[in-house]
């Protein structure tokens, strides 16, 4: 199921960022806390999502902005977002 909620995605464009960084690679599946309305949370159990990028030129830029850090690797992430999919496992 592709992600299509707004603030799902703002938080899954972000952890995606934040886990190139610390992989310092272009990372294809990401694990996000999993969002509970109501009852107890539990930290251990994650959502998985498959990290879809439909341009191999647009992950090759990617690749390239993450030794420039985080606002070089978050600005072009923001720049090509429209390629960017997030696809829960």
């Amino acid at each position: 199921m592709k992600e299509t909620d707004s603030e799902k995605l703002a938080l899954l464009y972000e952890r995606f960022r934040d886990v190139c960084l610390v992989e310092k690679e272009v990372w294809t599946e990401i694990l996000m806390p999993r969002q509970v309305n109501q009852g107890m949370v539990l930290t251990n159990v994650q959502d998985r999502y498959e990290v879809i990028i439909d341009d191999p030129q647009i992950e090759d830029t990617l690749e390239a902005n993450i030794p420039l850090g985080s606002s070089a690797l978050g600005a072009a992430i923001n720049t090509y977002k429209e390629h960017i999919s997030f696809v829960k496992k």
